[in-house]
C-alpha cells in the first residue's frame, strides 16, 4: 500500500467516520475501516481527510484504528448465478454467510457476491478474427429459465484474437481476447465488475410502448405502465403497499425479477423468501425465484447499507437489460431510503431541506428513476431492453404533500396512489381511482387495441367516466338520497358498483383471480361496457334501473373475476344475450308506466 497509505479515523458518528491521512483517496473509493476491515465509501473529501459512510455497525470502532482505501468504487460482480440469489445492500450473498458465520451477520464478514467454484457451460457465439465491439455477444451461458449472454465490456472493440472452445468453465475463467485499436491484447472473463452508481451505456434510449402486463386490472386497464416505464405506489401504514409490490413482483410478465426490501420490516422480506420458491411462474411454470434477484436491507440492518441497496439493485437490472431483457425492478420503500439519506446528511451537519431531508433529495431520487427505461443495447447485433421501476413511497400519515412524495411525482410516469378507506374495507388493490395517473395510457393504447381487436380506448374511458361520475353524485346522495336521483344518474351509480364489485377488487388468494389476462381483462370491459349501453337505452325508453338491477341475469356479474379464463368469453357472452333478453322484457312489461 505504498501508494496509498492507511489512513487513521480521528472521528466517529454513528455510520460515518472521518479519517486523515487518506492522500491518494478518490471519491465513492471503496474502504476498510478498523481491524474488523468494516466495508466503507468515501462521501467527502477535504485535503487529505476522508468522510466514510460505513455499510455495517460501527460499535467497537475507535479514534486511531486504520482505514485502507482499495482503488475501486463500491461495485457489483455481475454473471451467471445471480438469479435466485439473496443478497443484503452491498450485496453479500445472505444465504451463503448464514452457512458461513451463522444466522446473525459477523461484521467485516467478506464473501464473493458469487460463486467462484462453480462450473458453467460456455458457447462460444464469435469466431476468431472476427471484428467485435463493445456489447456484442461473444458466447452464452444456460443460467435457470433464460440464456446468460457473455457481452463484450463497454469501451471495448477490436478484433477477437481468441476464444475459449465450448466447455465448462468458472466465471473467473478467461473465454476469450481482444485486441484493441491500440494494439492491447484485453483478456475477457465471464465475471463482470461495475460501480452502482454508474449508469451503463446504451447505444439509443426509446419511447416506451409496450405495456407491462402486470395482471392487476386497476393498473393493467385503468393506470397502465409500460415496459421502461416508472410508477409510484404511495400510500399509508396499512394501504398495501407491500402487497401490491409483491403481486407485481409475482405476475408482471418481465423476463426477470429485482426486488429491493429497502428498509422494510424483516417479517415483510421473510414472506418474499417463503413464497418466491414455491409459487410457479405463469411464463416458465418453474420456481418464481428462478428468475428473480432478492436484496434485502430490512429495517434493522445498517442504515447506510440501504442508500447502496437501489444502486445495487439497478445495476443488476441494467446488466439483464444489456442482454435484451425485460427487466421490472420493485424498490420497496424510497422513503425508507431518503430517510437514511436524511440520517447520513445530518451526521455530516448538511444544510437540512424540507423536513429535513438533504437538499439533494429531488436530484437523488431522479438520478434513481431515470436509469429505468427501454433503448436499443450496445451491440451490433440489433436487440431491445428495459427497466421498468416500481417504487413504493410511505408519507409519514399518508401526507402526499411530504417531499418524498412530491418530488417522486415529478418524476415518476405512473401514480397509484393507495387508499387506506379501501384497505379497510377490504378492497384490495387498494388504489384509489380517482387520485391515480398514468401518463403511459396513450402510449400503450394500440398495443392493447392490435391484441383485443376491440376499441380498448373507448372502453377504458367509458369506464373511468362512470366512477368520475359517481364520485360526483355522492355528495347529492348523502345529502337527499338515491331515490331523487334521475334513472340515469341510478344507472352511474349500480354500473358504478359493478365497476368496483366485480372488476376492480381482485382475490389473491384465488387461483383464477390472483392473475388476469390481458384477453380476461378484455372480456370483462366488454361486458361491463356493453351492459351499461344496453342499460342506458333502456332507461331512455322508461325502464327502471330498479326493475334492471332486479334481472336475474345480474348475478352474473358476481365474482366475475373468478371465472376460469378458458370459459370467460363464453360466460360473458351469455351474461350479456341474458340481459338484453331480461331488459327486452323489462320494456315489454310496462316500462312506460
Amino acid at each position: 500500500m505504498k501508494d496509498n497509505p492507511a489512513g487513521t479515523i480521528v472521528k466517529i458518528a454513528g455510520p460515518v467516520i472521518t479519517a486523515e491521512n487518506m492522500r491518494g483517496t478518490q471519491m465513492y473509493e471503496l474502504v476498510r475501516a478498523g481491524d474488523e476491515k468494516l466495508v466503507g465509501e468515501v462521501i467527502s473529501l477535504e485535503r487529505d481527510t476522508a468522510t466514510v459512510q460505513v455499510y455495517e455497525d460501527t460499535r467497537g470502532l475507535f479514534p486511531g484504528q486504520p482505514v485502507e482505501g482499495t482503488k475501486m468504487p463500491l461495485s457489483a460482480e455481475l454473471g451467471p448465478g445471480l438469479l435466485g440469489m439473496i443478497y443484503d445492500g452491498i450485496q453479500r450473498p445472505l444465504e451463503k454467510m448464514s452457512e458461513s458465520v451463522g444466522d446473525f451477520i459477523i461484521r467485516g464478514t467478506d464473501i464473493p457476491s458469487l460463486d467462484r467454484e462453480r462450473l458453467w457451460e460456455y458457447s462460444p457465439r464469435i469466431t476468431v478474427n472476427s471484428p467485435v465491439s463493445e456489447g456484442d455477444i461473444l458466447g452464452t451461458v444456460p443460467e435457470e429459465s433464460i440464456t446468460h449472454k457473455i457481452l463484450v465490456p463497454p469501451g471495448i472493440s477490436g478484433e477477437l484474437v481468441w476464444t475459449a472452445p465450448k466447455g465448462e468453465y468458472t466465471i473467473e475463467d478467461i473465454i476469450a481476447k481482444i485486441r484493441t485499436e491500440k494494439g492491447r491484447e484485453f483478456p475477457v472473463k465471464i465475471l463482470r465488475h461495475w460501480p452502482v452508481r454508474k449508469e451503463r451505456p446504451v447505444r439509443k434510449k426509446l419511447d416506451p410502448k409496450e405495456p407491462l402486463i402486470t395482471g392487476q386490472r386497476v393498473i393493467d386497464t385503468l393506470f397502465p405502465i409500460a415496459k421502461g416505464g416508472t410508477s409510484a405506489v404511495p400510500g399509508p401504514f396499512g394501504a398495501g403497499k407491500t402487497v401490491v409490490q409483491h403481486q407485481l413482483a409475482k405476475w408482471s410478465d418481465a423476463d426477470i425479477i429485482v426486488y429491493v426490501g429497502c428498509g422494510e420490516r424483516g417479517n415483510e422480506m421473510a414472506d418474499v423468501l417463503r413464497e418466491f420458491p414455491v409459487l410457479e411462474d405463469p411464463k416458465t411454470h418453474k420456481p418464481l425465484m428462478r428468475r428473480t434477484v432478492l436484496i434485502a436491507n430490512t429495517s434493522n440492518m445498517p442504515v447506510a447499507a440501504r442508500e447502496a441497496s437501489v444502486y445495487t439493485g439497478i445495476t443488476i437490472a441494467e446488466y439483464y437489460r444489456d442482454m435484451g431483457y425485460d427487466v421490472a425492478l420493485m424498490a420497496d420503500s424510497t422513503s425508507r431510503w431518503a430517510e437514511a439519506m436524511r440520517e447520513i446528511s445530518g451526521r455530516l451537519e448538511e444544510m437540512p431541506g424540507e423536513q429535513g431531508y438533504p437538499a439533494y433529495l429531488a436530484s437523488r431520487l431522479a438520478g434513481f428513476y431515470e436509469r429505468a427505461g427501454r433503448a436499443k443495447v450496445l451491440g451490433s447485433e440489433e436487440r431491445n431492453g428495459s427497466i421498468s421501476v416500481i417504487g413504493a413511497v410511505s408519507p409519514p400519515g399518508g401526507d402526499f404533500s411530504e417531499p418524498v412524495t412530491q418530488n417522486t411525482l415529478r418524476i415518476t410516469g405512473a401514480f397509484w396512489a393507495l387508499d387506506a378507506d379501501l384497505a379497510h374495507e377490504r378492497h384490495f388493490p387498494a388504489i384509489n381511482w380517482l387520485l391515480s395517473y398514468s401518463l403511459y395510457t396513450e402510449l400503450t393504447a394500440s398495443w392493447w387495441e392490435e391484441k383485443t381487436k376491440e376499441n380498448w380506448k373507448e372502453m377504458r374511458q367509458t369506464m373511468m367516466s362512470i366512477l368520475q361520475k359517481e364520485s360526483e353524485l355522492e355528495e347529492i346522495v348523502q345529502l337527499v338520497g338515491p331515490d331523487v336521483l334521475p334513472e340515469e344518474d341510478k344507472l352511474v351509480l349500480l354500473s358504478a358498483d359493478i365497476i368496483k364489485e366485480s372488476f376492480l377488487v381482485q382475490y389473491a388468494t384465488d387461483p383464477q383471480d390472483r392473475y388476469c389476462s390481458p384477453f380476461k381483462q378484455e372480456m370483462m370491459m366488454k361486458l361491463i361496457t356493453d351492459f351499461f349501453r344496453t342499460a342506458g337505452e333502456a332507461v331512455k325508453k322508461g325502464a327502471l334501473t330498479s326493475e334492471i338491477s332486479a334481472l336475474p341475469a345480474m348475478q352474473g356479474f358476481t365474482h366475475l373475476g373468478a371465472r376460469p379464463e378458458d370459459e370467460i368469453a363464453e360466460f360473458c357472452t351469455g351474461v350479456i344475450k341474458s340481459l338484453k333478453s331480461g331488459i327486452d322484457s323489462v320494456l315489454a312489461g310496462g316500462g312506460d308506466d
